[in-house]
């Protein structure tokens, strides 16, 4: 009976440990491979954290992409906009460790390096911003300026800031002289931003080639506060090597405003601007009434000087397609043209004045020339900049004439307004084509106005 019962007991154990190792088998088949699966699975596993890290980076740069640059780039935008971008970039850096080399010189020279800042140093702050408005404030009535030669004004407003940041430096040397040296400072740094503000929608409006105009503008302020905090940082590194004074601090000054105003002449060069100033408008008109081609607005961007009174820093190599004798004229044109003269100003006599309102009845303005070749053209009340657009185009006409021909003063003056009465319309269209903006000519007219 015994040994009935131990069998019994026996078998029972034995069940209960098959069916334990049969539950292992199953756990274990579920969670493991064969030898060939697992090395399989080894390796889709390797790939899984490969496509993680991928997925990782490629998230990352969307995010960078969409937060840095608009929205369908490079499509919505035009083709300058890349290089003006990573050169305005560079610009912005070392404008930045310009910044930290100064302030921490201006911070020192107001005693913060030798214990607290002293109650008259902090006056002296206040009347060196003060003054610093001052001039932002003055200088805002020459805004109309900024639109017809926005590269020019660009370029110098980084040179103004340059030298501030160079008054600045002087201050630990001759702190007896802070709150002058700070007072022009401060009023060129204020003078430099206010141009530097209105001149960058020019330049933005030109990058907008999809009405996303508000977008350019966000994402160039994106780029430009992690340009500015790149600088930040380097500028933090410098200025703690090379302190608060001395060879060394100059040195470092000098390599970085040379790279920050190398950074703002590349960067400008590559701006293609679609308005039609004097200049452009004299230039594409020279070469259209000798090739009858209308040049790109590449071309003569790349002709036009970034200062037009001394040709100079012109934005880069003129293409072969664009004539010496154009930039003459482009020139000729820039010079001579005066919008907004009074009427007793252009007019010598009651017969010629009566002359100039019987020929310019169906106009907004009216257009003469002196002895010495100089255009003077009148506005009327209602004059837009879509007539001034037209008396430009017929002074290039009437310029193009009198070297082809002799002819009478009043000869001259009837065939070019015939030959801009006729040729106008076709001419827009051409502009248009050529990817030009026609809404009118970006001028400074002087205030006088007739009837």
């Amino acid at each position: 009976m015994a040994l009935v019962v131990d069998v019994t007991k026996m078998s029972e154990d034995e069940a209960m440990a098959y069916e334990q190792e049969c539950l292992e088998r199953e756990k274990n088949s579920k969670g493991k491979s064969s030898p060939s699966t697992d090395k399989a699975g080894a390796v889709s596993t390797g790939r899984s954290r490969k496509l993680g890290v991928d997925e990782i980076v490629s998230w990352c740069l969307d995010a960078l992409k969409t937060t840095m640059l608009p929205i369908g780039y490079p499509k919505t935008v035009s083709d300058d906009y890349t290089e003006y971008t990573l050169w305005r970039m560079g610009q912005i850096i070392a404008s930045q460790i310009s910044g930290v080399l100064t302030t921490q010189a201006l911070l020192y020279a107001v005693g913060l390096g030798k214990g607290a800042i002293p109650t008259a140093a902090a006056i002296n702050w206040v009347l060196k911003d003060g003054i610093g408005y001052l001039s932002k404030i003055v200088l805002s009535k020459y805004g109309r300026h900024f639109d017809v030669h926005p590269k020019g004004w660009r370029l110098l407003s980084d040179l103004i800031e340059d030298g501030a940041c160079g008054l600045e430096l002087l201050t630990p040397t001759f702190p007896h002289l802070f709150v002058p040296l700070t007072a022009v400072a401060g009023a060129g740094k204020s003078a430099a931003g206010l141009i530097q503000a209105a001149t960058r929608s020019c330049f933005y409006a030109g990058f907008a080639t999809q009405n996303n105009f508000a977008e350019v503008i966000a994402k160039g302020e994106a780029q430009g506060m992690v340009s500015k905090s790149l600088g930040i940082a380097l500028g933090i590194g410098i200025s703690s090597k090379v302190g608060s004074s001395g060879p060394l601090l100059v040195l470092s000054f000098g390599t970085v405003t040379a790279v920050h105003v190398l950074c703002n002449l590349k960067s400008y060069q590559a701006v293609q601007l679609h308005t039609l100033n004097p200049y452009r408008t004299g230039l594409i008109m020279a070469e259209y009434l000798t090739t009858q081609r209308i040049p790109s607005v590449r071309d003569v961007n790349s002709v036009e000087p970034i200062f037009t009174v001394a040709d100079f820093f012109s934005s880069k190599k003129a293409p072969l397609s664009i004539s010496c004798e154009s930039k003459c004229a482009a020139a000729d044109i820039e010079k001579n043209l005066k919008l907004g003269v009074s009427f007793g100003e252009a007019v010598a006599s009651r017969g010629a004045a009566q002359a100039l309102l019987d020929l310019y009845s169906g106009e907004e303005y009216l257009l003469t020339y002196d002895d010495s070749h100089c255009f003077k053209v009148v506005l009327k009340k209602s004059a837009s900049p879509h007539d001034m657009l037209r008396a430009v185009v017929q002074a290039s006409y009437l310029r193009h004439i009198h070297n082809q021909q002799s002819l009478s003063k009043d000869e001259l003056l009837k065939l070019s307004y015939q030959s801009m009465q006729q040729s106008f319309n076709e001419l827009i269209q051409g502009l248009q084509a050529a990817g030009w903006s026609t809404s009118g000519l970006v001028a400074r007219p002087g205030s006088n106005r007739l009837g």
